[in-house]
């Protein structure tokens, strides 16, 4: 039980990641626009004041989604998973705010083509490093499932080798 409640919680941090993506690209595809010169600066300002919501929205997800009360997007934790006596993996949390991915709302603008051409490059970064993290959670995912097999294959062979004891026919 305790290797399916560790890979539903990843479960739930990977899909948080999954928004965090979406906005990425969103992002990406507004920062695009805003580096064309054929756009004007009342019009840059709207896409960028999209932009800086996004990079607010990122940072909600990143600090508010929790399993159980813990937060696996910010950097704060790391849980311990035990399957029996001396049997433990560590589940270590990724940070995906903005200021981890690089584009934090200091730094990153599209006001202007020439700031919408440096987010571009800080936005390849953060989608890079966003692919890190949810790539360290899918790690993490396939280890507890193959773990999990195993700790059934145990169970089911223990309760049949119960069963054939139990069962001896002693006449």
């Amino acid at each position: 039980r305790n290797a399916q409640d560790a890979i539903s919680m990843l479960q739930t941090m990977e899909g948080a990641m999954a928004v965090i993506d979406s906005a990425l690209i969103r992002m990406k595809e507004l920062a695009e626009q805003a580096a064309t010169g054929s756009y004007s600066e009342q019009q840059r300002q709207i896409m960028d004041n999209e932009f800086k919501q996004m990079i607010a929205e990122i940072d909600r997800i990143a600090t508010t989604t929790q399993f159980n009360s813990i937060n696996m997007l910010d950097n704060t934790s790391a849980v311990t998973i035990h399957f029996g006596p001396d049997s433990e993996i560590e589940v270590t949390s990724v940070d995906v705010q903005s200021t981890a991915l690089g584009i934090d709302s200091g730094t990153a603008s599209i006001a202007t083509t020439a700031t919408a051409q440096t987010a571009l490059g800080l936005l390849n970064t953060a989608i890079e490093r966003k692919d890190s993290a949810r790539a360290s959670l899918g790690y993490m995912m396939n280890r507890l499932e193959s773990t999990n097999e195993v700790l059934n294959i145990q169970a089911e062979n223990m309760m049949a080798s119960e069963s054939r004891i139990s069962d001896v026919d002693v006449a």
